[in-house]
């Protein structure tokens, strides 16, 4: 801890997710990310953090110490969307990675993320892989699926979130959230008035989940319109479903998600990823964490360490 702040390595970095939810709560000593457009953008938002580059040739031994280590490691082997050869796959063995840098550098907190397909990829075997692995190493392991529609952000995204806690340190309880913590106000509602517009996401007023969409006409749609009634939620409108079809059938206004969009939806800032073309911001925000769960499970972690 330094200042309040828990110091944390982030692996798998992406476009700084965590470091957006983390900033008010952590100070990143540096990241892990090889991917040529996201290691460009980090650059340009954290000029004063060290990008490590590949994962695979770090050496741990000239890290430097951290309390934390933080990522969203590569989903693709355990994800629905792809083959799910999940440690076959060599995007799989990454969390070994993770897993190479925690036994030399002891971390007394892990917070990953991953796809939900992970829990019952090969019949669950490969996320108990990945618990044992981690008590093996000396982590009391905590896990839960949320969701990022109940964050504040109109995504129906599922993502596993595993907390581990080093052992013979004390324990904080970071998972599962009770309903204290909704109504304390940590979850916020779907109606956040940042968004407010006569949008609508889907007939219930809720994108489906975001993919990294590579150019290949696989962006999620939406459906505009300016009426109003009084059911499914709509930023700042409501429409029932049938209606929704029938303008959908009617008038056509079917449109493309902007990458401007993803964004929000991702609870990034504004233009975030500008100055890339549209196929790598869409696929950058698919890749990346919602920063509304991260910065909520982030204050959490600090409440926890500031109590001991």
């Amino acid at each position: 801890m330094n200042d309040g702040k828990i110091r944390y390595f982030s692996m798998f970095t992406g476009v700084g997710g965590f470091e957006l939810g983390l900033e008010d709560k952590g100070e990143c000593v540096g990241f892990s990310e090889i991917d040529k457009y996201c290691s460009e953008l980090l650059s340009k938002r954290f000029p004063r953090i060290t990008n490590f580059g590949d994962a695979t040739k770090i050496n741990p031994r000239e890290l430097p110490d951290f309390d934390m280590l933080c990522g969203g490691f590569p989903c693709q082997a355990f994800s629905i969307a792809g083959k799910r050869r999940g440690f076959n796959d060599t995007r799989g063995t990454l969390f070994f990675e993770i897993a190479r840098i925690i036994e030399v550098k002891r971390p007394k907190i892990i917070f990953l993320e991953n796809v939900k397909g992970l829990l019952n990829h090969n019949k669950g075997e490969t996320f108990s892989i990945i618990i044992q692995t981690l008590s093996e190493l000396g982590y009391d392991v905590q896990w839960m699926v949320l969701n990022s529609k109940f964050f504040g952000v109109p995504q129906n995204r599922e993502r596993v979130f595993i907390i581990g806690s080093l052992r013979g340190e004390s324990k904080p309880e970071i998972l599962p959230f009770r309903e204290s913590n909704k109504s304390s106000g940590r979850i916020s509602q779907l109606n956040n008035p940042r968004h407010s517009n006569d949008r609508i996401y889907a007939v219930d007023g809720i994108s489906p989940t975001l993919n990294t969409a590579q150019g290949g006409n696989r962006q999620p749609n939406i459906i505009t319109s300016t009426i109003t009634t009084e059911n499914a939620h709509v930023f700042g409108k409501n429409v029932t479903a049938r209606q929704a079809f029938d303008i959908a059938s009617l008038t056509g206004k079917i449109r493309r998600l902007t990458p401007l969009e993803c964004e929000r939806l991702q609870g990034f800032p504004d233009n975030w990823t500008e100055g890339f073309s549209d196929t790598q911001r869409y696929k950058m925000m698919g890749n990346a964490v919602t920063v509304n769960v991260i910065r909520t499970i982030g204050e959490k972690l600090l409440e926890a360490s500031q109590e001991k």
